[in-house]
């Protein structure tokens, strides 16, 4: 019985692809021996920031870059960033039936939180594991298991629905299902090659693999 449902945040249930794809061209431009473009951005998304700063600029000295990212995303957050379709639906449903909600997400806290207050989603989530919180982000399971933890659940009764190889892996990597979502940027054939246990086209489809009924107030 699934009683956990633990959520990726960026591009599986907040759509902040567009905000994070201007923010890296605005962040990067003239830090690069070629300019950066859409097509490097989108595969490499998911990873942490300093991560992706250190790949593409191939420096370890990122912390002014970073600084120059945070800012130009918290200026265009709120007129870029919302929630995907019937996101709120599923997710008051799951509220609903006591099933328990997390959040594990390679992000920083501040922009977390942002995100799930302006989609209305914040007052569903039980507990939030950020990149800040962990010392290994996803693939490493450690977010999976410190969430799992604070809800006082455990692996066989947990879910991991996720939009990157990142997520499945994670999800594999601490032994609970794996849920990939076909409306990641990265495309629904880039996600078979990781065998999730599950891909869904709406998040609607969620409900079942849950145990429960799919007849929700979509929107």
């Amino acid at each position: 019985m699934i009683q956990t449902v633990l959520f990726d945040l960026d591009g599986t249930i907040v759509d902040t692809n567009e905000l994070i794809v201007q923010s890296f061209l605005h962040s990067l431009e003239g830090e690069t021996p070629e300019p950066v473009s859409r097509e490097l951005i989108i595969p490499n998304m998911g990873r942490p920031l300093v991560e992706q700063m250190e790949f593409f600029t191939g420096r370890k000295e990122v912390e002014e870059i970073i600084k120059k990212y945070r800012t130009f995303n918290l200026s265009k957050h709120d007129e870029l960033v919302k929630e995907f379709p019937n996101v709120h639906a599923v997710m008051s449903t799951l509220h609903e039936k006591g099933i328990k909600i997390g959040i594990v997400t390679s992000k920083i806290r501040q922009t977390t939180l942002m995100g799930l207050k302006l989609c209305g989603l914040d007052s569903f989530i039980s507990t939030i594991v950020t990149v800040e919180d962990v010392k290994e982000p996803k693939p490493n399971p450690e977010g999976i298991f410190k969430a799992l933890k604070e809800l006082g659940s455990t692996a066989d009764q947990a879910v991991m629905v996720g939009d990157s190889h990142y997520d499945i892996e994670a999800a594999q990597n601490a032994g609970v299902t794996a849920v990939g979502v076909s409306w990641s940027w990265k495309g629904r054939s880039y996600l078979e090659q990781y065998n999730p246990n599950y891909l869904i086209d709406d998040m609607l489809e969620l409900l079942p693999i849950i145990g429960l009924t799919s007849d929700v107030n979509a929107g």
